[in-house]
């Protein structure tokens, strides 16, 4: 084998290598969180089977992150109307402030369901650093995108992709 032989198979075996730790990290932990009842769930029970899930991590003091979930409420109806889609928001809020959450939440009358993220587990395994921060998960468990940061608008650009990502699966 030849230096040039060599090289482009080094090269194959390292983008295998990469391809299998990406897909590794494409799926969607399980770890303990709890919902505002405080009851434990796996973080896989908040999965949309049937479709795309939308997972907002949030928390109380994150005003980025309250006009986000305000926007997407706004809009909630039409995109489950038009999209196979359920919004989750997982609050970040450590055990002090974590007691404000189900009344924050009750006073903004969000449809969709909100847990707890108290120790930051879950954000941890996904490797988020800053809030607020969305991923979609499919129906298989896979993540396929992820936002971090809010601007206005950006739920628009969400709420296209998600329909994108419908009309593929439809497709296949």
């Amino acid at each position: 084998m030849n230096y040039k032989e060599k090289l482009a198979a080094c090269t194959l075996v390292c983008m295998l290598l990469v391809s299998i730790g990406v897909a590794q990290e494409a799926n969607f932990p399980s770890i303990t969180v709890r919902n505002i009842e405080n009851k434990q769930i796996e973080s896989s029970e908040m999965l949309n089977k049937d479709g795309y899930t939308v997972i907002s991590f949030w928390a109380t003091w994150c005003k980025p992150c309250i006009r986000e979930l305000n926007n997407i409420n706004d809009l909630y109806e039409e995109w489950t109307e038009e999209v196979n889609v359920e919004v989750v928001a997982v609050s970040i809020d450590d055990a002090r402030s974590s007691a404000k959450v189900g009344v924050f939440v009750n006073s903004k009358d969000w449809p969709f369901d909100v847990y707890l993220d108290v120790n930051s587990d879950l954000k941890r395994a996904l490797n988020i650093n800053n809030i607020p921060h969305s991923i979609v998960v499919d129906k298989n468990g896979q993540i396929v995108r992820e936002h971090s940061g809010y601007l206005p608008g950006d739920e628009y650009e969400l709420y296209d992709e998600l329909v994108e990502m419908q009309k593929k699966d439809a497709q296949n």
